[in-house]
This record gives C-alpha cells, structure tokens and sequence, in this order.
C-alpha cells in the first residue's frame, strides 16, 4: 500500500495533471493484484499524506474511479475497490426464478432480506394483482446475490391466497409458490433502463446514478388468475438479456 501511495513519480509534469497520474496508479495497482476486490484504500488525509498530493487532487482521482465503478465508496466506512462482476446473459423467453438462473450457471445464491411482511397493498399492487382494497398481500423486498456479489434488488408482491406466510421463502419464491400449488406458468415481463437511486446504488454495490435494468414481471396461474408482481432492479453493468427472433410464419412483414 505505501508503494502504491509513495510520494515518487508525481514530479513529471509530461505525465499529465497529479489527479490523472494518481487514477492511473490506482488503476494500474488493482489490474495488477496489488489492490483486490475488497480491499480499502487509506482515509483522503492519509493518501494526501502519503502522496504530498493535495486533499483536491486525491478527491478528484477517487471520484473518477467512483465513477467508473471501479471503487465503491461506503457512508462511514471508507472507500473500498469494487468486486470484480462477470457478464451474465439472460434469456427472455423461459419463464425462470433468479434462484433457478444462477443453478443452470453453477453458481451460488443467497439474499439479503430487507422486508418480508403481510401489508395492505399499494394502488398499483391492487391494480397489478386484481384485488380488492380490502385484501391483503405478501410483500417481500430483499438483494440476490450470487456467489456474494449482489446482482438485483427484487419487490415481489404476492396474493396471501397464495403464499399466506412470507417467512416460507428461504431462497427461491418460486419453490414456495410451487410448494402451495401456486407457481406461475406464464408471465408478461417489462424491461426499461433506469439509473440507480443512492439507496439502491448502495445496495448492489455501484455509485449512485449508475446504469441499471428495471424489470417488471406479472406472473399468471393456469386459469390466468394473477399470482405475482415482482419489480426488480438489476445491475446494468452484469446482465444482458437475449430474445431469439424467428421469421414469421408467412415468411413475410409482421
């Protein structure tokens, strides 16, 4: 960490400006090892210290590796280098949980529950589900991480005719949605970019603003009865989703 951070090498002005030179030893460091995911850099006063930078020169450098998503920086924790997040591609036309998704991959799944509770549902709830104002739903908020890196906020919103209890969904809601007889058979799913609250950013580990994927899936029983509506937000910088096309039946203009 001092080399990174040593006071050598700043005093070449063909370089280019202090902030640039200090990003790209930063940059250089974690491309080489020297700096993994994880790992925290020295407090600003500290790098300044260590470099004989300015406090401004410092900001400047780290906010522009903030903003590359290449470091994270945590309220009341410090900077910290970004784990590394291998592309995933997704297909659009099977009907999958996240659970079952990262299984076919070989990878591992866990979440971080944020909120499982029976509430009265929301005006979009009522109208997405086809309730009465009277009725009352599940309502489950958590992260799904795969393999520890956090890949998606998803907000499922779910009948209690069909999952009375919340706190039966271990992993997958699927899983417990089947284990009641209740498992979607077929879904209209809605894609659209977003750039990510401070709140949400937080959470999937990317500066605030970043590039994200909001999805919204309403899932339907076999007798077209609603059986979920579940928004997600997932990392833009993680995912693609693929959609096969085929030629129309005609063979001619749809």
């Amino acid at each position: 960490m001092e080399q990174i951070f040593s006071r050598e090498g700043f005093d070449d002005a063909g370089s280019g400006p202090l902030y640039l030179q200090l990003q790209r030893r930063i940059a250089d460091a974690m491309t080489s090892g020297r700096l993994a995911p994880g790992d925290s850099l020295p407090a600003e006063r500290d790098m300044a210290t260590m470099t004989g930078l300015s406090r401004v020169t410092i900001r400047k450098a780290i906010q522009s590796l903030v903003a590359s998503g290449q470091l994270i920086q945590r309220r009341g924790s410090g900077t910290f280098v970004a784990q590394r997040v291998e592309r995933l591609e997704q297909a659009l036309s099977l009907l999958t949980s996240f659970t079952e998704d990262m299984a076919r991959r070989g990878r591992s799944v866990d979440s971080l529950w944020l909120s499982r509770q029976i509430v009265s549902p929301a005006p979009e709830e009522i109208m997405a589900l086809g309730l009465g104002a009277g009725d009352r739903i599940a309502r489950l908020e958590r992260v799904r991480r795969s393999d520890g890196v956090p890949l998606a906020i998803e907000r499922a919103s779910i009948p209690l005719s069909a999952l009375p209890d919340p706190e039966a969904v271990a992993t997958s809601l699927y899983d417990a949605l089947q284990a009641n007889g209740q498992r979607p058979v077929r879904a209209v799913q809605r894609i659209s970019a977003a750039n990510l609250a401070p709140r949400d950013a937080e959470l999937l580990a990317v500066p605030a603003g970043a590039a994200g994927l909001r999805i919204e899936r309403i899932g339907y029983l076999p007798d077209g009865r609603v059986v979920e509506y579940t928004r997600s937000l997932y990392r833009g910088d993680a995912y693609d989703f693929a959609v096969e096309l085929k030629l129309a039946p005609d063979g001619g203009p749809t």
